[in-house]
């Protein structure tokens, strides 16, 4: 078994989210066919589709990024309000976006922004990851939506439903769902999990199959409710030994054009791999967006790396027929205050936020929503985070009236406000 942990990330609230996970065993003692075994023992799971099912790319903004500065300007507002960006016109009419954003621009036809989503003022990515505030989270224990695909498509594959390039955090839980449901996590030196050893050759990978076997016949003899080496074994080697998702996270496999493109933007180079590979959900984070003071300077910085990524995944999912099949949802836990603070700063703000979507077969080159002359709320099309995330739902597949039993056995919604972002489907 693998220890490892992961990136630690600090807020103006003082807690550091610190991630943690166990690989070889998920936690909890479990192994990997002990995990697989547990998923196929679910009693509604969903059968296989005849055809490759939609993936998700779940990009989390930690922090809370300014709209106001990112696809919500106001050049128009009072210098406090507007800030320092300007905005430029994208390739669709009408559609305008930071100044700091051109390659988004050029290519705006393939994105849409929500503008005018509500949310709340917390430190967590446990809403726009589940559809409940941390707070209401920490009863009623729902899962995450990686957690659902991989409840949903259980079984279905070899290759992991949800994989984080982030590690374990607040968000990322399975809740009721059950610890089988965990993402995989790759991250740091957890990574040598997924590599065959090469002191390892395959006849001896053999003889550790005819080994296990071999215990699993004493276990019988000793237990007759022993489980015994099975199918789900078989497929736990295999998910090591086949290279699949192994494969996809060694960025040395991929053409050094395309890796000199996405140099110092790796995460979303990687988010293409395991969707190519036929992981169902990664999430990833990017940054730090608690910008109290010296808003613009920490913008100039990080806007242009998230620019560069997004373009070319998508420009890349594009290109390779994948985009209809890939929805991609960025954004972060609130807004940021409209009013910029005596510290060149931003502050909290949940009365109203952005969202980046795009793919998925969803209706794009859109500005959907608009919020107040200044930015301070919703004008027009509020929306709520559990409808956008049931919008990606529907967009994957998954009904977003599907329930499944919590730790009492009552049944429950995966979310709660199904209404859709209607401009998107």
């Amino acid at each position: 078994m693998l220890s490892f942990q992961g990136a630690k990330q600090c807020f103006c609230d003082g807690i550091s989210r610190r991630n943690f996970m166990k690989i070889g065993a998920f936690g909890a003692g479990l192994t990997l066919a002990d995990i697989l075994r547990a998923r196929a023992d679910a009693s509604n799971a969903p059968q296989a589709a005849p055809t490759r099912p939609k993936s998700a790319i779940m990009i989390y903004l930690p922090g809370g990024p300014s709209h106001m500065d990112m696809y919500d300007l106001k050049p128009d507002a009072p210098a406090e309000f507007r800030g320092e960006f300007r905005p430029i016109q994208t390739n669709v009419a009408g559609a305008q976006i930071c100044e700091h954003f051109p390659l988004q621009a050029a290519m705006w036809d393939k994105f849409a922004a929500i503008r005018s989503i509500a949310s709340v003022d917390e430190h967590s990515d446990s809403l726009v990851m589940t559809g409940k505030s941390q707070r209401e989270n920490m009863t009623a224990n729902h899962p995450s939506f990686g957690s659902v695909v991989s409840r949903v498509r259980n079984g279905q594959s070899s290759v992991p439903a949800y994989v984080s390039l982030r590690g374990m955090s607040r968000g990322t839980e399975p809740g009721f769902l059950g610890i089988q449901h965990r993402p995989f996590s790759p991250q740091g030196p957890g990574i040598e999990n997924l590599r065959q050893l090469t002191t390892v050759p395959q006849d001896r990978m053999s003889d550790r199959r005819s080994m296990l076997e071999s215990f699993d016949g004493l276990n019988r003899e000793v237990d007759a409710n022993a489980a015994g080496l099975d199918n789900f074994t078989s497929r736990a080697f295999e998910m090591v030994t086949s290279g699949g998702v192994r494969n996809a996270l060694d960025l040395t496999r991929e053409g050094q054009a395309s890796r000199s493109r996405y140099q110092g933007v790796e995460q979303f180079l990687t988010a293409r791999r395991l969707v190519e590979s036929g992981v169902g959900c990664v999430t990833m984070s990017i940054g730090g967006w608690d910008t109290h003071g010296q808003n613009f300077v920490s913008l100039r910085r990080q806007l242009p790396q998230v620019d560069k990524g997004l373009s070319l995944l998508v420009g890349d999912l594009h290109e390779r027929g994948l985009l209809n099949d890939t929805v991609v949802v960025m954004w972060g836990e609130f807004g940021r205050t409209p009013r910029v603070n005596n510290n060149a700063g931003r502050d909290h703000w949940s009365p109203v936020m952005s969202a980046l979507v795009a793919g998925g077969g969803m209706r794009m080159g859109q500005m959907i929503g608009t919020s107040t002359a200044r930015g301070e709320r919703p004008q027009e099309r509020r929306y709520y985070v559990p409808q956008v995330l049931a919008t990606l739902y529907r967009t994957i597949g998954i009904d977003p009236a599907t329930t499944f039993l919590n730790g009492t056995g009552r049944p429950i919604h995966i979310v709660e406000n199904r209404e859709l972002v209607s401009e998107l489907v």
